[in-house]
């Protein structure tokens, strides 16, 4: 595994079962700041003094107005992101799944949430990474992986997938 990047973040992946069987995760358009543009999981910067597991609970409610109780969600591991063109990027993404929360995902000043089916991922849109670890998360596996973008900043230019365990 990198080195511990001094910039700890987290995200979570809220599923719901559809009536048909169908299931979908919760994701949002981000409209500011790193990824504007690009399609994500709700999350953002562990403040200091505070737990990974803090953070996300309190970022899914500052995105999308949802509650969710620390015990409703699973850590799925860690996946690190470097960025040699642009070191300030460069950080650790704790990964959290839930499946019970309240209330109905409604649009914040940074995100603009809808359900997409598993089966749909917008994968497209979203981090170029992603395509290599959130089918499995999403599916129930855990994840330790290690990415590095290239000079675009956009497209991975390495990555490793670790045993998690």
């Amino acid at each position: 595994m990198s080195p511990v990047s001094p910039y700890q973040v987290c995200v979570a992946f809220l599923l719901r079962d559809r009536a048909d069987g169908r299931t979908e995760v919760l994701l949002g358009r981000k409209k500011t700041g790193l990824g504007s543009g690009n399609i994500v999981g709700l999350g953002g910067k562990i403040e200091p003094g505070e737990s990974a597991l803090e953070a996300i609970v309190r970022e899914i409610e500052e995105e999308s107005s949802l509650v969710v109780a620390p015990g409703d969600l699973t850590e799925m591991g860690l996946v690190k992101f470097a960025f040699p063109f642009r070191e300030n990027w460069s950080q650790d993404s704790t990964v959290f799944v839930a499946r019970e929360w309240r209330g109905e995902p409604q649009e914040s000043d940074e995100v603009s949430p809808a359900w997409y089916p598993l089966d749909e991922l917008p994968l497209e849109a979203m981090w170029d990474d992603a395509k290599h670890w959130l089918p499995a998360v999403l599916a129930g596996e855990r994840v330790l992986g290690d990415f590095v973008f290239g000079e675009d900043c956009a497209t991975v230019s390495h990555h490793e997938l670790h045993d998690p365990q």
